[in-house]
């Protein structure tokens, strides 16, 4: 059986696929590739099924050892990505499918333009299943384990689909400047006061450091409840993808793919689907403004 050996995961690198919907009565989030649009590009440039197991790696580094024959493709943040034979080294065009003609190595540089690349292999990443999907939740530590060195990773079997035509698609790199995502009102945006809406929609927030798969934290003015729930403890509810929690220090956290299925904190916006994968690239401190697409306060 083809497998995809690693040499370096990099500093931190998980096979995901697009998650386990559905569960949230279980508990379990839907997790996923937190770019999806990255993830299914990588599939589809290699022939698979959009939602075959891929591997998503942070800030580069990731160093995978190929076996012959095997077609693969690199999407998401760009890096100077080589693949080194016995010849050589050749440079590796991002959002293109590349045929290893003979065992080889991938390695991915530190990126230049956003933050998490994903990396498909024609066949998929067959590594067992938990409750239906190949993706790591690093919340509920439920999938495959982070990768390590070393790590074996099997391929799955030749898709019925060919290696398009169409090898290369023109993908302009995930920009460094400011990232605007388009938000709704949130359930709970009644719980603050019309400052704190001004606030959210006209200031320009700073993405922490501190962001992970499960928020992105948003740094910037706190944002004030009205006066009669300061201090009041909101009972639990369901959580989305999305939703724009804000903490008792006033700050917001857009929740991510590996979010938890509950959450006490009032949700004052909800970030639109269409700008979610926008979320996977942010780097810390870059800045991000929302603008309200639909709904009034």
């Amino acid at each position: 059986m083809s497998a995809v050996r690693v040499i370096d995961p990099g500093p931190l690198a998980f096979v995901q696929d697009l998650g386990r919907p559905g569960l949230a009565a279980l508990g379990v989030s839907a997790s996923g590739a937190f770019d999806r649009a990255a993830h299914r590009l990588a599939n589809r440039l290699v022939g698979n099924d959009e939602g075959a197991a891929a591997i998503e790696c942070l800030l580069g580094g990731l160093r995978l050892a190929l076996p012959a024959g095997t077609w693969f493709a690199v999407t998401g943040a760009w890096s100077d990505a080589v693949l080194v034979t016995d010849d050589g080294r050749r440079r590796v065009e991002p959002h293109t499918a590349t045929l290893v003609a003979s065992a080889s190595e991938l390695h991915l540089g530190p990126v230049t333009h956003g933050l998490r690349s994903t990396v498909a292999v024609r066949g998929g990443l067959a590594v067992p299943l938990a409750l239906g999907s190949r993706s790591r939740d690093t919340l509920a530590a439920l999938g495959p384990e982070p990768l390590h060195a070393g790590d074996v990773l099997p391929l799955g079997p030749e898709p019925a689909a060919p290696v398009p035509a169409a090898d290369l698609v023109p993908v302009d790199p995930p920009t460094d400047g400011v990232v605007e995502l388009g938000v709704r009102p949130g359930p709970r945006h009644d719980w603050f006061d019309a400052t704190a809406w001004s606030l959210l929609l006209t200031s320009e927030w700073t993405t922490s450091a501190r962001s992970d798969r499960t928020g992105v934290r948003l740094e910037g003015p706190a944002l004030a409840r009205v006066p009669d729930l300061v201090g009041v403890e909101l009972a639990s509810e369901g959580m989305l993808r999305g939703s724009l929690q804000v903490s008792p220090d006033g700050a917001p956290t857009v929740l991510g793919p590996d979010h938890p299925v509950t959450g006490g904190y009032p949700v004052i916006a909800v970030v639109v689907d269409a700008a979610l994968d926008r979320l996977a690239q942010l780097r810390p401190g870059q800045p991000v403004r929302l603008r309200l697409v639909a709904g009034r306060r």
